[in-house]
């Protein structure tokens, strides 16, 4: 026989479930405030003891009310509050169940999609994905299983919340870990958000990106592209690291045309260490000098948009030439690629950089480019006697001169005929080096070189010399 205590715990709870069940959407919105108010962060013993051991009976009316009403929004944030009190306790697990069985992630993950739905309350079932998701592996798959990937990017490129999208990302972050089955999924829907018009989502992606790529350990071949088509964005919070490094180091009065997407530049220097890393520095090299073509379809385009920054005429593709200049190697502080590692110099020598970094120099439309490219310019020149020796003879011994005294400052001191110089330029190392064998350009440069390297840069000089 029950005490008489234990009869009047019941008691109230039986009143409390009566009150709830005849209550219209005002008095129930009361009991959620008090509900959340009182019982947020107790424990799954402590909110039975609440509950007189029938918890779940308030959690099944929960879970009832938001699968009827969250197409109207009605109260629907609060619901998903106080089911999140039910599912983040500690000992939770049987109200976890309870929620999934009656459908509670294919509800989650519609209610991202409804396009009536408040941003707070979208957000509210972000962070009950990221309860169920961090519940452990099955949970994580059962999310993917319900085309949760899907449902979570096109969410992240849509939300026009910043906090929101944030939460986004540590969801999908909790997905590509301790999620074999899956991982690669999620790892495509995070490439496929690249060309998305978000940039706070592009950001985030790219983020997630550089944790998920030591993940799943190989590269989806699409990553290049997309990741090379970011450089281009004029949108200040994808450039924002960029924008913060410039003016740490150039002081207050550095200039939002030295804005770079560093974010993407980061993932790049991570991918080159994968199987796409020709492709990628293929990419960039190519970024030194857009086609003209190209430049002249974007620019009615870009100048007619008012959502772009109309500070300065500049290009994508010239924002692209800038950002794969800076990615090559400017500045010795950062991890950039030339200096990070000499084989990756070498091929770009190939590759014939230093022709795209000239023509850079001499692009008059941005100075950014001028001043990045002749920055990594210079460290091409410092590195390898060979590339001194050629840009000299094409600059003539005074742009020369004028160059190694101060190549940052160089695009505000040349004129018109000397960038018309650089921008024309047909400087070939590649020939050179070819020219010079292997007792100079790989021994005397760089050291022995094994049969299987040395293949590999054939396979460079004969791809540059194809295209000629």
């Amino acid at each position: 026989m029950t005490s008489i205590k234990e009869q009047a715990a019941i008691s109230r709870l039986l009143s409390f479930l009566q009150e709830w069940d005849n209550a219209g959407k005002v008095a129930r919105s009361h009991i959620l405030d008090k509900f959340i108010e009182t019982n947020q962060g107790k424990t799954a013993p402590e909110l039975e003891q609440e509950f007189s051991q029938g918890a779940s009976l308030f959690l099944v009316r929960l879970t009832t009310s938001l699968r009827i009403t969250y197409m109207t929004n009605s109260c629907l944030e609060k619901l998903l509050r106080s089911i999140g009190i039910f599912l983040s306790a500690v000992s939770s697990n049987r109200y976890l169940i309870e929620f999934l069985e009656v459908g509670g992630v294919l509800t989650l993950l519609e209610i991202l999609g409804l396009e009536k739905i408040k941003e707070e309350a979208k957000k509210e079932s972000v962070k009950l994905l990221q309860v169920i998701a961090n519940s452990g592996r099955t949970y994580k798959e059962l999310i993917c299983e319900s085309y949760g990937v899907r449902s979570i990017a096109e969410f992240l490129a849509k939300s026009k919340s910043e906090e929101t999208q944030e939460e986004v990302q540590v969801l999908l972050d909790s997905l590509v870990h301790g999620n074999p089955k899956y991982q690669n999924q999620v790892y495509k829907g995070l490439i496929a958000l690249l060309p998305c018009e978000s940039p706070k989502a592009q950001q985030l992606s790219l983020q997630t990106l550089r944790t998920a790529q030591p993940i799943i350990g190989t590269t989806h071949p699409s990553i290049v592209d997309c990741v090379l088509k970011v450089l281009g964005t004029m949108h200040l919070e994808v450039q924002y690291e960029g924008f913060f490094a410039s003016s740490v180091a150039e002081g207050p009065g550095a200039s939002l045309q030295h804005l770079c997407p560093s974010a993407a530049i980061e993932l790049i220097k991570d991918l080159v260490g994968y199987d796409v890393r020709q492709a990628l520095l293929k990419g960039l090299v190519a970024l030194l000098i857009p086609s003209v073509k190209e430049t002249s379809k974007l620019q009615a385009k870009i100048l007619s948009d008012p959502s772009v920054l109309q500070l300065t005429p500049s290009l994508p593709m010239f924002l692209q030439q800038a950002a794969a200049a800076k990615a090559i190697g400017p500045n010795p502080r950062p991890r950039v690629l030339a200096r990070n590692d000499m084989s990756i110099a070498e091929e770009l020598l190939y590759l014939r950089v230093v022709r795209g970094l000239m023509a850079a120099m001499g692009n008059t439309d941005h100075s950014n480019s001028q001043r990045l490219a002749s920055l990594t310019l210079e460290c091409f020149v410092q590195m390898f006697p060979l590339v001194a020796e050629h840009v000299r003879k094409c600059m003539g011994e005074e742009l020369y001169q004028l160059f190694l005294s101060n190549a940052e400052d160089l695009y505000m001191k040349i004129d018109s005929i000397q960038a018309d110089i650089l921008a024309a330029n047909t400087v070939n190392v590649t020939k050179a080096l070819c020219l010079y064998g292997s007792s100079y350009s790989m021994n005397t440069l760089y050291g022995s070189r094994d049969s299987a390297q040395m293949a590999y840069l054939t396979h460079f000089e004969e791809d540059v010399e194809s295209k000629e």
